[in-house]
């Protein structure tokens, strides 16, 4: 590579989500929505895309914006185009695909597919048509969401759906309050909501035409809807489909309905006997080496993505939450293995994402790169935007930083090769009223976003917490205003090697004010690569914008 790359791997002030790579040629593609950075709901922008060579995933090209929502016929009744795909025709030509929606995704289940077309990947693209059926009628079987296309081998399989109902029980199935709501999400009557033989819920696939747009055979389940009692009964589908050819398996990629994961399930065949494979990633890490739920290690929600196998090397494509929401989601990537067994263990968040190796504990780095910013209860978002107060990847202008940095913050980067002997840094202010980044959009929580429990995790060593007592060191935990009785300690930021570690080193943050500052400490270790784990400590709030090594 001829430089480092790190997550988010494309600009900062990026949002890309829902990314489906592609290799076309000598270059890698992202495709993805495009969300709006402090935006109030998905997909706010026009599609953009990158590129970059296979051989330097550092080197990521702006191909600029590739289509516009005001191009589908259904735009201005649906304003945002959701999670797209892009496959090669038959006629070396290349197709995307792609739902309207509105707010919140409202709409975004009841119209048809929207096909458009470009001689080249990186667009411009032209609206061509809906995905139809034989007699020319818009195709609206099952539920025409979250389109995934792939050319197998000459056959053109189109893969979409979403699931609700996930105990997929006869009786939640024909239960009238459920079939009410599938009604008003879907815009289906009852009766074609129960004229399905299966269910209208579940992933689908159909095969179209060399025209890409006429269904050429009839979609079809390809795992069950019913899932007690299959592979998928603790990992159901959800949404986000996608499909992959590895060798003669195929590798079927989803989110399921936990919602922070993409999973896989494999089969011998691209429409059915698909079995559970596992978790490839998730956006908290929950999951990753036992971590449970609440131990999350940032803000979890939504996630949708992919694997690509690029210059020799496989990775899993995802994407990451900022601003306390769901709507300002940023492109990440982790490097993957594909077990002889055919088998994808299940990998952890990092900094380094498509870099050769660790990082260089060298010179400066953005702090948003953190790949763990967590106050030991962070929440789940899905579909939903917060106004509570945590640690949270943020803006002001072209100013991006963690922000809302409270007492017992812990905030991780991974991997850094770093020597024996050096100095970390930061450059940190105090949180005031007048430099916290203001949202004055609508707030929007999702029913399933209720909160797990009481359980958290405490990174301030239990001799350090002596200091808080009772209710007091809940209450703080947790963020609240209006505590005043908690003894005055000194601020600082401690820094570890391991989660739970000892400390290594100590930042002195003491008359701190509202401008940016450098403050660093001396540093000895073994030389090696570890990951750096930054832990606050102090009565304030504070912001971090870069972390550095001398």
């Amino acid at each position: 590579m001829k430089k480092q790359v790190f997550n988010p791997y494309l600009p900062i002030h990026e949002y890309i989500p829902d990314g489906e790579p592609h290799v076309f040629g000598d270059r890698v593609y992202i495709f993805g929505s495009h969300d709006k950075e402090g935006g109030y709901t998905f997909c706010m922008l026009d599609y953009v895309t990158y590129s970059a060579p296979v051989d330097d995933l550092s080197d990521w090209r702006y191909e600029g914006v590739i289509y516009r929502a005001e191009q589908d016929p259904q735009y201005p009744k649906l304003k945002y185009m959701y999670a797209p795909d892009v496959v090669c025709g038959n006629d070396g030509r290349y197709y995307l695909y792609y739902s309207m929606a509105g707010d919140y995704g409202y709409g975004g289940y009841v119209g048809p597919m929207s096909v458009a077309v470009s001689d080249k990947p990186e667009g411009p693209y032209e609206f061509l048509g809906f995905v139809r059926n034989k007699d020319g009628s818009p195709m609206e079987k099952y539920v025409c969401f979250d389109p995934a296309v792939m050319n197998d081998d000459g056959v053109i399989r189109l893969y979409y759906g979403t699931q609700y109902g996930i105990d997929g029980s006869e009786e939640v199935q024909r239960e009238e309050t459920f079939e009410n709501s599938l009604m008003e999400m879907f815009g289906k009557t009852r009766e074609e909501i129960r004229s399905y033989p299966d269910n209208i819920n579940g992933p689908v696939m159909a095969v179209l035409n060399d025209d890409m747009l006429t269904v050429k055979e009839e979609p079809k389940h390809i795992i069950p809807y019913h899932v007690k009692g299959t592979s998928f009964e603790a990992h159901p589908f959800f949404e986000g489909s996608s499909m992959r050819k590895v060798g003669e398996k195929y590798y079927f990629i989803y989110s399921s309905w936990l919602n922070h994961e993409l999973c896989y399930a494999t089969s011998d065949y691209p429409d059915k006997d698909f079995c559970f494979g596992g978790t490839i990633v998730s956006n908290g890490d929950v999951g990753y080496k036992g971590r449970k739920a609440y131990a999350r290690l940032n803000m979890t929600g939504t996630t949708h993505g992919s694997i690509i196998k690029i210059n020799g090397q496989w990775y899993v494509f995802y994407h990451r939450l900022t601003h306390k929401s769901d709507y300002s989601r940023q492109s990440c990537a982790e490097k993957i293995e594909i077990r002889k067994d055919g088998s994808i263990p299940q990998v952890e968040i990092t900094s380094c994402g498509l870099n050769d190796g660790p990082l260089k504990a060298e010179g400066r780095y953005p702090a948003v790169i953190a790949c763990n910013i967590t106050n030991g209860h962070m929440p789940f978002g899905s579909n939903s935007i917060y106004r509570e107060s945590f640690p949270n990847v943020n803006n002001i202008g072209e100013e991006r930083f963690i922000a809302e940095i409270s007492h017992g913050t812990l905030i991780g980067f991974k991997y850094f090769d770093v020597p024996g002997e050096f100095s970390a840094g930061v450059k940190v202010r105090k949180e005031t009223e007048e430099n916290t980044p203001k949202y004055d959009g609508p707030v929007r929580v999702d029913v399933r976003c209720a909160p797990e429990g009481d359980e958290k995790v405490n990174y301030i060593r239990e001799d350090e917490t002596s200091l808080l007592t009772g209710n007091e060191e809940a209450s703080f935990q947790n963020g609240e205003e209006g505590m005043t009785d908690r003894k005055e300690t000194e601020e600082y930021f401690e820094i570890r090697t391991e989660e739970f570690g000892e400390e290594i080193g100590r930042i002195q943050l003491s008359d701190l004010n509202d401008e940016w500052t450098n403050r660093e400490t001396a540093i000895s270790l073994t030389a090696g690569v570890y990951p750096i784990y930054f832990v606050y400590h102090g009565n304030n709030k504070v912001q971090l914008s870069e972390i550095y090594f001398v």
